[in-house]
Parts: structure tokens; C-alpha cells; sequence
């Protein structure tokens, strides 16, 4: 038993199940738009995913909660170096104009942990991206919107307009109130200077303003011309279990709480999609 609980461990501190969230947004936009199975984007997704977060996590590690990393520390490096050869092997497979749009989110994703901002700009001594107060949860949302929902488009040739952005301002809103039970966990942790959600309104209201969000993502919906009646029926089925997971979030929340139910509601949604 203690075996499989490292094993398990392992499973969610390398980044491994976030990166199968990433994946599963990534397939269901292919799925909406009757495009199909792209392998190369969808595996380069997946290892960039698991690339970039042990990446930003590593960098300030200092900053990581979880002590128990530590212990596999070594074997997780190797892991995201294996990764990294994996992203690189797809990353070639692509076309050009995608490889160009995925620079600039990875230059998000770099700028995002390593110091480079001057010090007076800052709430801390950090210097990166995610020390500016009130910014980290945008950007984590900008980043996923765009990897998720256009880069799958892009690299199918698949012209963008403004039918795109309803979905990609939908999944920005999504991965947002997805980040919400995560900054309740941490509003014991997080220094007062980040100003995060919870900080700034508390977390009563932080609720309320994630169903709020949850009811415009429904609306927006609405608006959508290719999205069909399956597909509006499992967003709305999702939207109901985000709901109902952000409403029982709490400092004091289960370790996994946030770790694998709630950034597990991605790949809830792809099973749910493929089941109907």
C-alpha cells in the first residue's frame, strides 16, 4: 500500500496528471471542431505540459509545499528530461506557424518562474511573472486558453475568427475558477503581497464569483455555432461538478482535494465527451 501511495504521489507531483487535463482540453476542442486525432500536437501538449510545470516548480522550489518532492526529487528531473526529449521529437512534427505561436507561450511559461522584472515593480524578491500581485491566475488561464484551444487549430489549418474566441474565452474561464479551490488551499500559505482572489474578496465571495463565472461560460455557450447539443450537455454537466467542488473548498481541504479531483475535472469532461 505504501508503495502504490508513492507510486501515486509520483503520479501527481510530476505533473503528470495536470498534463493529462492539458491533453484532454486540447483533444475536446479537436473533437468540437470534427477535426481529427492530431497526435504530434496532442503528445507535444502533453510533454510540454509536463516540461514547463516540473520547470516552474522546480525553479522556485523553495516555495513548494509538499516536502515529500523532496524524496523524489532526482527521479522526477530525470522524468521531465525524458519528457522533454519526448516534447522535443513532436515539437518537429509541426508546422512552422504553430512552433511560432507556441514560442510566445513558452516564453510566457519562462518569464512566469525565472527572475528577470526589476525589483520595484515587485511585491517580493522573486522577480518573475508570478510575483506581480493579483497576476498569476491570468496568466495561468491565458496560457491554457490559448494552448488548448487555438494551438490544436493552428496546427490543423483551421482559419481562427471570431467563432474561436468564444471558446477560448470560455476555457480561459474555466481553467480561472478551476485555480480558485487551489487559492483557497493556499490562502493560509500565499504571502499577503500576491493579493490572489481569496485574499482580496475572501472566500465567500470568491465562491460566488466562480459560480458567477460558471453562468457566463454557460451563456457563452449560447453564442456558439459549432458546439452541439452533446457537447453543450457535457459542459453543462462539468459546470454543475466545478460548481459543486469550488463550493466545498476550504483551507483545511483533503491533500488531493485540489491536486486530483478538481484538476482532474478536464479529463472528467474528455470522459465524458467520449462516452456520449
Amino acid at each position: 500500500m505504501r508503495f502504490l501511495k508513492r507510486i501515486f504521489n509520483f503520479y501527481i507531483n510530476s505533473s503528470i496528471h495536470v498534463a493529462l487535463a492539458v491533453y484532454a482540453l486540447s483533444w475536446i476542442t479537436l473533437m468540437e471542431y470534427d477535426l481529427p486525432y492530431d497526435e504530434a500536437v496532442l503528445y507535444f501538449i502533453f510533454y510540454a505540459s509536463i516540461t514547463g510545470y516540473n520547470f516552474v516548480k522546480f525553479f522556485g522550489l523553495a516555495k513548494f509545499h509538499h516536502r515529500s518532492l523532496a524524496y523524489w526529487l532526482k527521479f522526477i528531473q530525470v522524468f521531465s528530461f525524458v519528457c522533454f526529449v519526448l516534447m522535443s521529437f513532436y515539437a518537429v512534427q509541426l508546422q512552422l506557424k504553430t512552433l511560432l505561436y507556441i514560442a510566445l507561450f513558452g516564453m510566457i511559461t519562462f518569464l512566469y518562474a525565472v527572475p528577470f522584472l526589476p525589483k520595484k515593480m515587485l511585491y517580493d524578491k522573486n522577480q518573475n511573472l508570478r510575483s506581480i500581485s493579483g497576476i498569476k491566475v491570468y496568466v495561468i488561464a491565458l496560457v491554457w486558453a490559448g494552448v488548448t484551444v487555438l494551438l490544436p487549430l493552428l496546427n490543423a489549418g483551421y482559419d481562427i475568427g471570431l467563432e474561436e474566441l468564444l471558446p477560448f474565452l470560455q476555457r480561459f474561464i474555466l481553467v480561472l475558477v478551476l485555480i480558485l479551490p487551489f487559492e483557497i488551499r493556499d490562502l493560509n500559505y500565499d504571502s499577503l503581497k500576491l493579493s490572489t482572489i481569496p485574499q482580496k474578496i475572501g472566500i465567500k465571495r470568491t465562491k460566488i464569483f466562480g459560480g458567477a463565472l460558471l453562468l457566463v461560460l454557460l451563456g457563452l455557450e449560447l453564442f456558439r455555432e459549432v458546439s452541439t447539443l452533446k457537447y453543450k450537455l457535457c459542459l453543462l454537466v462539468v459546470s454543475l461538478v466545478m460548481g459543486v467542488l469550488l463550493y466545498f473548498a476550504k483551507t483545511d481541504q483533503k491533500r488531493y482535494y485540489s491536486s486530483f479531483w478538481v484538476e482532474g475535472v478536464p479529463i472528467f469532461w474528455l470522459v465524458l465527451v467520449l462516452l456520449t
